[in-house]
């Protein structure tokens, strides 16, 4: 994940530690003709010397002139450096608005700003800075499910986004933290769905409440609960059918298992490698059904990582775990700071 991104960054960090160095260069040049020029002066009149000595005691001439040159970022050379890096975020499927935010936080970080290390660092920092901001976690969720009995999730998302199969990898996590789990096969609606969760169920060795192709979703749902409850199980999981956000009547068969299992958390399911189609995937689910957070699949193979910045600052949702491969251990809690290290580091 992030490695497109990751590279690209690199190269424009590459050049405009290149471009300093030869602003530097050109620097040090321009001193030594004001150099000579200082020289003169002094054979003229050593008395313009003292003035100028006396007009700024703590300040030498050249120290002055590296301050008014080198040291801050003006509006015009952020302008130029932006323009590389904005095509960097853009070609790694940030969203526009996202790169947005990012322009205006470098923006007040660097502009007229006393350069602290060197225009490459700071600008580095600044980014760290920006995309930790924009970047929205979670990071006690396991804590929270175990403050409640049976805690109830339902899981959302479109077709072959991997949904069924990270309901699998979330039961073995709760196992892997000696919670106890039951699934509910209330996707009655695409072909196969209920024998691939069953087929989950098996290897986990946890229960599942399951009906026919085609019977109601929600009652399905609302079983699973009451078996919880009955037989001690600390987390309901829920499965519903995968569906485009365009389909309305599906949807609102969604918002039916809502209020009858009264979730106490609802995640979206999508791809990472979706690129900007998950922002109004996820956009139009929270509209109608309302979720509270997100899980990306597929980041073991997703090379531009622009996904997971552009749905977190849309949505304002933060982003629970990524799926990291195909085996049930392959759920990663997700943490912005392992992310910032992916990027950067």
């Amino acid at each position: 994940m992030f490695a497109k991104l990751k590279e690209k960054l690199k190269g424009f960090f590459s050049r405009v530690e290149k471009e300093e160095e030869k602003e530097k260069s050109k620097g040090k040049e321009i001193e030594k003709t004001i150099e000579k020029d200082v020289k003169k002066s002094r054979e003229i009149g050593e008395k313009i010397w003292e003035d100028i000595e006396k007009e700024e005691p703590k300040k030498g001439l050249f120290e002055k002139f590296r301050e008014r040159f080198t040291k801050k970022i003006s509006s015009e050379k952020f302008d130029e450096l932006w323009a590389e890096l904005e095509i960097v975020l853009l070609e790694n499927n940030v969203a526009l608005e996202v790169v947005n935010k990012i322009k205006n936080d470098l923006k007040s970080s660097l502009v007229e700003r006393e350069i602290k290390k060197s225009i490459e660092e700071d600008i580095k920092e600044a980014l760290k800075e920006s995309i930790k901001n924009i970047l929205k976690e979670e990071k006690n969720i396991l804590d929270k499910i175990k403050e409640k009995k049976p805690y109830i999730i339902v899981f959302f998302g479109i077709n072959g986004t991997g949904k069924t199969t990270t309901i699998a990898k979330f039961s073995n996590l709760l196992r892997k933290n000696n919670l106890s789990s039951v699934l509910a096969a209330s996707d009655t609606f695409r072909a196969a769905s209920i024998e691939q969760l069953d087929k989950h169920a098996s290897k986990l060795e946890v229960p599942i409440i399951k009906g026919k192709y085609g019977s109601d979703p929600a009652s399905i749902a609302f079983d699973a609960v009451a078996y919880a409850k009955a037989h001690n199980i600390d987390v309901v999981l829920i499965d519903t059918a995968g569906r485009m956000h365009t389909q309305t009547n599906l949807i609102k068969e969604m918002e039916k298992i809502v209020r009858v299992s009264k979730p106490d958390l609802k995640i979206f399911v999508g791809e990472a490698i979706a690129g900007n189609d998950i922002v109004e995937q996820v956009k139009i689910f929270d509209q109608n059904i309302g979720i509270d957070g997100i899980i990306l699949s597929k980041a073991d193979i997703d090379e531009k990582g622009g996904a997971a910045l552009s749905v977190s600052h849309t949505t304002n949702k933060p982003i629970l775990f990524l799926g990291t491969g195909q085996e049930y251990d392959d759920l990663e809690i997700f943490d912005k700071e392992k992310i910032i290290k992916r990027i950067f580091e």
